[in-house]
Parts: structure tokens; C-alpha cells; sequence
């Protein structure tokens, strides 16, 4: 059991040795050390926002002059051009991180040297990235999709936002935006690679005057259809068709630019009912509700 007093020397020995080594420490040194190594960082960052805009100022010059002589398609141009944007943005992110952990004197060399064992250690886990980044890379390489394309991916039917190497993104049409994980897509029908066929059934009582009913929808289509300019191909006959046991409905197809064609189903669909009731035809409640919606 030691003495207290030999317990309040070692306390005095220990606070001497402190006090020596803080009145050692050569405080303008350290101040001028932390003063040079925030220089540093503050020149790192000015360096990196120059690059950045430098930088995206010859993306967006490059991607205009393309735009301009016309070389690829509108949607193919703004796949690549935010495809850019985001390798750009991460190569010069990594330097960034890079330079200001060496200045702060983190081994860096050495952390990346040893990564080959950490990845290999993470290897099962990264399974799923590793799919993404080669599937996502094929999807740029084939150009199955681009950026303002209509598809349909996993049972979504959408407009694409973005396309990366690691997810894709399609808003619905309702506004939502979904992130699907590239290594998810299987199958992308792709709706905006050519004209789109649209198809109009207007349901009839069996004893309307078919005639009458044909000479009101191709009044429509010679006055209303030369003003629309996204239909590709006007229709070419108006037929019957049944649809239900004991029941009829008139048919007109059309084709029509990409991305269109919903809209003009629907104010197709309002012109032909509209024309068959001022001429007096008699049509079943759902296809007067289906005019309104």
C-alpha cells in the first residue's frame, strides 16, 4: 500500500513533466503549421471550382455545337450530356477528397494499397453494384433508352430523367419518380422509337345507322386531322367491330409521333363522340362517360 505523500510527489512529477513539454511546444510554429494548411485547403477548393466550371463551361459548349449541326438525335444528346456530367463531377470530387486528405497528412497511397484487401473482404456485398455499374453500361452502349423516351421498365410505364451507370430514372405519369437499380431491368420496351398506333372503339347501339355513323367520323378526319401535325398516318377506313356478346363499336386507327399518342386518343375520342351526337345517334352511356374524362 503506498503513502499518500509518496502519491502527491508522483502527482507533481506528472504536472511538471506536462508544463514542460506545453512551454516546449513552439506555438508559432504550430499557428503558422494550421495557418499554411488551411491556405492549402482554400487553394485546393478555389482550384476545384475553377476546374468544375471550367469544366462544365466545354461540356455545355460541346453538347450546343452538337446540337446545332444536328449529328445525333435530341434524346440521345441529353443522355450523354448529363452522362458527362456526372463522370466529370465524380473524377474531379475524388481528386478534391484526394488532395485535401493528403494535405491533412492521411495516408491515402496506403489506404488505396490496402484496398485490394477490403475489397475482397466486401466482394459477396458488392455483388449487386458491381450488376448495376455492367448492366447500366450496356444500356448506354446499345442505346436502349435515352433521356425523354416513353418506356416500360418492371411494369412502369414513364418518361425517362436520367440514365446512369448505376440506376435508371422513369417518372410516371402521375409525377412520381422511380429509381430502379439498373440490375433490375430485364426488359425495356421502348414506346418512343416509332410512330405509335392509336386505337379509338366507340361503343354503338346494334341498331344505329352505320352510314350515318361513318359519314360522321370521316367529316372529322378530313376537317379536324390536317391540323395536327403529330399524326403520321391519318386513318384509311373507318370499320365495326363487336366487343361484347350482342354489342358494337365503330373503329379508327391512326399513327402519331411518339409521346402523343394519349393525347390524341383523347381529343379524337371527344371529336367522334361530339360528331355522332350532333347527328343525331343515340350512343351507350359509358362511351358519353369515356368523352368526359
Amino acid at each position: 500500500m503506498s503513502e499518500p505523500g509518496n502519491t502527491i510527489e508522483n502527482v507533481d512529477e506528472e504536472v511538471n513533466l506536462f508544463l514542460q513539454k506545453w512551454s516546449a511546444i513552439d506555438w508559432q510554429e504550430v499557428t503558422w503549421s494550421i495557418l499554411l494548411l488551411f491556405l492549402e485547403i482554400i487553394l485546393a477548393l478555389i482550384v476545384f471550382f475553377v476546374l468544375r466550371r471550367i469544366g462544365r463551361y466545354v461540356i455545355e459548349k460541346i453538347f450546343a455545337r452538337y446540337i446545332e449541326e444536328k449529328h445525333t438525335v435530341p434524346n440521345r444528346l441529353n443522355t450523354l450530356h448529363k452522362l458527362s456530367k456526372n463522370i466529370f463531377n465524380a473524377v474531379l470530387y475524388f481528386f478534391l477528397v484526394y488532395t485535401i486528405l493528403e494535405l491533412i497528412g492521411v495516408p491515402v497511397g496506403t489506404l488505396l494499397a490496402s484496398a485490394g484487401v477490403l475489397g475482397l473482404a466486401l466482394s459477396l456485398g458488392a455483388q449487386g453494384f458491381v450488376s448495376d455499374i455492367v448492366n447500366g453500361f450496356m444500356i448506354l452502349l446499345e442505346k436502349q433508352v435515352d433521356v425523354g423516351d416513353v418506356v416500360q421498365i418492371k411494369g412502369l410505364t414513364g418518361t425517362v430523367e436520367d440514365v446512369n451507370l448505376k440506376t435508371t430514372q422513369v417518372k410516371d405519369f402521375d409525377g412520381t419518380l422511380h429509381f430502379i437499380p439498373n440490375r433490375e431491368i430485364t426488359i425495356v420496351s421502348n414506346l418512343s422509337r416509332a410512330d405509335m398506333r392509336v386505337l379509338i372503339q366507340i361503343p354503338l347501339y346494334p341498331a344505329a345507322d352505320l352510314n350515318l355513323v361513318r359519314e360522321a367520323l370521316d367529316n372529322v378526319n378530313q376537317t379536324a386531322i390536317p391540323d395536327y401535325d403529330e399524326i403520321t398516318i391519318a386513318p384509311t377506313e373507318i370499320s365495326f367491330v363487336p366487343i361484347d356478346p350482342g354489342q358494337l363499336a365503330v373503329q379508327v386507327i391512326m399513327y402519331t409521333e411518339s409521346g402523343t399518342q394519349y393525347a390524341m386518343r383523347n381529343t379524337f375520342y371527344e371529336k367522334y363522340v361530339s360528331a355522332l351526337v350532333n347527328a343525331g345517334i343515340r350512343l351507350p352511356k359509358p362511351a358519353l362517360l369515356l368523352s368526359k374524362e
